[in-house]
């Protein structure tokens, strides 16, 4: 969040992907929480997906300087995903780095009626242009595979 009071809810939708900065929790039906966020666990800023609250891994959510929360049920972009049975989860994992480090870099879901990626990345520059980093201390969600690519995830080929 921005602004004087610090309560501002920064930009965080730009079309085909979003911006939650510092993560994402998926409610499933049963009730169960995820939390995507990215972390270092693989001594570099990857994508973590845990099953806890989101509030387990951010603190000051909706506090002055803290993290936004920002219910996106009715969106559009997250309709085909809302009340769907996903039928694919697959972790996308970065290319060889220097010294063989192979990071989590997102997540795909998929309902019959889409795929969505949550990565760890960003843009290059502010406002957004054409040049995406993943492995950032950073989460996008990616609602097209067109932008998925330009961003740098892969959207075909192998996924484990």
């Amino acid at each position: 969040m921005s602004g004087e009071d610090g309560c501002e809810v920064e930009d965080w939708d730009f079309g085909p992907w979003h911006q939650p900065t510092m993560g994402v929790e998926l409610l499933t039906g049963d009730g169960a929480r995820f939390s995507a966020v990215w972390g270092s666990s693989f001594e570099h800023y990857g994508l973590e997906l845990f099953l806890q609250p989101i509030t387990a891994h951010l603190v000051r959510i909706g506090e002055p300087g803290g993290s936004a929360e920002v219910d996106v049920t009715d969106h559009f972009r997250w309709s085909s995903l809302i009340d769907r049975k996903l039928t694919r989860a697959d972790i996308v994992w970065s290319e060889d780095r220097e010294g063989g480090i192979r990071l989590p870099v997102a997540i795909r879901l998929c309902s019959k009626e889409r795929t969505v990626w949550i990565a760890a990345g960003r843009p290059v520059d502010w406002p957004p242009g054409d040049v995406y980093h993943l492995g950032t201390d950073d989460v996008m969600v990616v609602f097209t595979p067109e932008f998925a690519a330009k961003a740098g995830i892969p959207v075909s080929g192998v996924w484990e």
